[in-house]
């Protein structure tokens, strides 16, 4: 199948790069305090929601998964490249790191308090991104949070937009397709935040952040 190939293909890309990787990216949120800021914001809603585990899906080498565990949450990584697994469970071996794919997480229904996706699902094929919102939905509980990281595409008009990244292709989205992917999926958009890029960034993109939150049973 294509998706498979597609798939296949990112994942050994990213085991190839995975040293590189870990080391541009080991302290990339130094200089984001707006990112540390949306994190702690939804390290904090999902303590409020009563907290439970937090899965960082596509969590490369396992930095942030780190962040978040600093910041009080029970968290663990999961990543579809074993190269970045390895790499995780070296320098944080305090915590848990799995291989997974993000279309069929190993993780039972309605467990989870929380799910960070940040940047890991840019590389979906836009076809196949609501099968993966619809399994992010699947494993949160009742009140879970999501927080999706992504670039914005510059046509709003259009849903996604392939971009040349460095490692595999890649899509940007308009920030209100994806919302409504979410919603369809039963996240519902709790804020956005929209970063401009800074002069210095190799990607003149805009940074989008949604937080969603998967409806309480018995909720109207």
């Amino acid at each position: 199948m294509v998706e498979h190939d597609a798939f296949r293909a990112t994942r050994e890309a990213y085991d190839a790069l995975a040293p590189t990787y870990a080391q541009l990216f080991r302290g990339e949120l130094r200089d984001r305090p707006l990112d540390r800021a949306i994190l702690a914001a939804f390290a904090e809603v999902v303590g409020e929601g009563g907290g439970g585990q937090v899965a960082d899906l596509g969590c490369g080498p396992g930095h942030v998964t780190a962040h978040l565990a600093g910041l009080g949450l029970a968290v663990f990584g999961v990543d579809a490249s074993p190269a970045m697994v390895g790499l995780a469970r070296e320098a944080h071996p305090d915590l848990r790191f799995e291989v997974g794919s993000m279309a069929a997480l190993d993780i039972a229904d309605g467990v989870l308090g929380g799910v960070l996706s940040r940047w890991s699902v840019i590389h979906t094929p836009p076809p196949e991104l609501p099968a993966v919102l619809a399994e992010f939905h699947r494993v949160l509980a009742p009140g879970g949070h999501l927080l999706i990281g992504f670039w914005a595409n510059d046509d709003p008009s259009h849903p996604a937009q392939v971009f040349d990244h460095a490692v595999a292709p890649a899509y940007r989205w308009s920030p209100d397709r994806l919302a409504a992917l979410l919603r369809a999926s039963g996240l519902a958009e709790a804020a956005r935040m929209v970063r401009e890029p800074r002069p210095t960034d190799r990607r003149q993109f805009q940074e989008v952040h949604l937080l969603a939150r998967k409806a309480c049973e018995g909720a109207v």
